[in-house]
């Protein structure tokens, strides 16, 4: 009994700790999935930033289960050619550069106690080229 009481709670903390980090990995590919689906509708004609954030948003609430506010999204074109920064997905040229950077807090998706990954962001990316 007295081992129980002793060896019990370590346990626990350990299971707890096995289970939130399966999480984070878990939520950090489904941001790399919805990354990958947002850069590949960003990169048909007629993308815009905010339809395509919209769409990343809703997937990322969809699978996650997290609030449309914790979601950040970062769209980033780069000029082929001058390699310098495009303000919209509208002023993209054949073969510029979009990346895609979604984020998200651990504590909007944790299933704990915010013990063990607390503060951090979980990452997803994706880069490709415009049709």
């Amino acid at each position: 009994m007295i081992e129980m009481a002793v060896c019990f709670p370590i346990f626990m903390l350990m299971l707890l700790g096995i289970v939130e980090f399966g999480r984070a990995l878990m939520v950090s590919q489904l941001l790399t999935g919805a990354a990958r689906e947002g850069c590949r509708a960003a990169i048909l004609d007629g993308a815009t930033n905010s339809v395509v954030e919209a769409e990343v948003i809703t997937q990322v609430v969809n699978t996650v289960g997290c609030t449309a506010g914790d979601v950040t999204v970062t769209i980033v074109v780069t000029d082929i050619a001058t390699g310098n920064e495009l303000p919209d997905l509208s002023s993209a040229e054949q073969r510029d550069l979009i990346e895609l950077d979604i984020s998200v807090p651990f504590s909007a998706v944790s299933f704990g106690a915010d013990r063990f990954l607390s503060g951090n962001q979980l990452r997803g990316q994706c880069a490709m080229r415009r049709e």
